[in-house]
């Protein structure tokens, strides 16, 4: 008659009978897994920080980019709760797959399943060092130097993951909108216009000069305007022909009067590059075939859309003070420098060769007389009034002209008049392309 011990660890037999008598393949197997788990959760915790810690200027790279790799950046940030969700769904399936693979190990080789509490504290210790440094601390310290990489490495394997996980991650998302709307408290958000208003309560004070007040509504109004509203328009760009002969560049480089100018071929929209007038200062006793082209230095090109404090950052990095603004067909739309920057925040910069410049004409309190070219935000700030006053009615619209054309639908003639609010425009000169000059006057708000 076969008698059995309630000693034996209950393991011990069902190993045995699962093993067949080889419980070392069984660990060598545990122990292959568990690195592989290890290296699942480092880069599942590598491509948590690479995703949420790219930069503007990453982003909108990618967006501008074809290559499919970016383009899966793109779609996965487009809601970036959910990605979040299937990372941290996918991260704790990992790691309690190696807390139970590192049991059962434990388990193996105590011969019970009762082991003493100095092997639990080994193997704890062992499985949370084990996760926590080889899979977190190390991954996401490398992957925040290279979180580009990291992304565009990662970006198709999560795109495959949220339609995997989608069912629990909408569940998730869904009972954390439940709780977020119970335990939700009111924040302390401020806006730029609320900071405006701040602004204007601590500086009532007969202390604090116009000039100080302006400064600092620039500085807090820096962040929040794009490339579009301050650049100077495709129009107004003084730009050289590749083609043109040595003294034909000289003529123009003359009569336009700046330091750096940009270099296109056939058209403005093929901008080749910029040449830098003070590289021309040695060869100024050449001839007309003197091939000046190969002193042109490559341009730095920004879409419309892009940011002033951002674009401050790669005039910072790039050492460069002009920058190309391409529109969304990559055809040049205008044309931004650090000069335009600064001006944002400390106002017009002359110097001793700059052309008194007039931008408009103040009749009385409530009339003026603008040129049509005059941008929407320089409007708003010559006579006073919020920058977000026409954002209803411009369209894509960034210039007064382009305004008036909105309002009105087609081309006005000479002495029409739109009424918009409380402002009443009136055409003073107009071409068959353009509205050249306008006159505004602002009736006084109703009480």
């Amino acid at each position: 008659m076969e008698t059995s011990s309630l000693d034996e660890p209950p393991s011990s037999t069902l190993l045995a009978d699962l093993l067949s008598g080889t419980p070392d393949y069984f660990l060598i197997a545990s122990f292959i897994a568990i690195a592989l788990l290890l290296f699942f959760s480092a880069m599942i915790s590598a491509s948590e920080v690479a995703f949420f810690s790219l930069s503007a200027d990453d982003l909108d790279r990618c967006r501008e980019s074809e290559d499919k790799k970016d383009k899966n950046i793109v779609e996965l940030l487009r809601n970036p709760q959910l990605l979040l969700a299937t990372i941290l769904i996918m991260n704790n399936f990992v790691n309690v797959a190696i807390v139970t693979l590192s049991t059962f190990m434990m388990w193996e080789l105590a011969s019970t399943r009762n082991p003493t509490e100095i092997i639990v504290g080994l193997v704890t210790f062992s499985v949370t060092f084990a996760i926590t440094f080889f899979g977190e601390i190390i991954p996401k310290v490398y992957a925040t130097q290279r979180n580009l990489f990291y992304s565009r490495l990662m970006g198709g394997v999560w795109r495959v993951m949220e339609k995997v996980c989608s069912p629990v991650s909408w569940m998730l998302l869904k009972m954390g909108n439940v709780v977020e709307k119970r335990f939700k408290k009111k924040g302390y958000t401020t806006t730029v216009e609320e900071l405006n208003q701040a602004l204007e309560l601590t500086t009532e004070n007969d202390e604090t000069t116009a000039e100080e007040k302006d400064i600092l509504k620039g500085i807090v109004n820096f962040g929040t305007l794009t490339v579009k509203q301050i650049m100077k328009s495709r129009m107004d760009i003084s730009a050289v022909d590749f083609d043109i002969n040595f003294r034909g560049l000289m003529d123009q480089v003359n009569s336009s009067g700046f330091s750096r100018v940009p270099v296109y071929k056939e058209s403005l929209d093929k901008i080749e590059g910029v040449l830098y007038i003070k590289d021309l200062l040695p060869f100024l006793d050449e001839d007309e075939n003197f091939k000046w082209q190969k002193l042109i230095r490559s341009g730095l090109f920004v879409p419309e859309t892009k940011k002033l404090d951002s674009l401050l950052k790669d005039f910072q990095n790039k050492r460069v003070h002009m920058a190309v603004v391409v529109d969304e067909y990559g055809g040049t739309s205008g044309l931004i420098t650090l000069e335009d920057l600064i001006e944002e925040i400390i106002g017009d910069i002359n110097d001793e060769f700059d052309e008194e410049n007039v931008p408009f004409v103040k009749i009385d309190d409530n009339t003026f007389v603008f040129e049509g070219k005059t941008s929407l935000h320089d409007f708003c700030k010559a006579i006073e009034v919020d920058s977000s006053t026409f954002d209803t009615v411009k369209g894509e619209s960034e210039s007064l002209g382009g305004l008036i054309l909105e309002l009105n639908s087609a081309m006005p003639k000479v002495a029409d008049q739109i009424v918009h609010d409380r402002f009443v425009f009136t055409v003073v000169s107009v071409d068959k392309k353009r509205i050249k000059r306008v006159r505004v006057l602002i009736n006084q708000a109703p009480n």
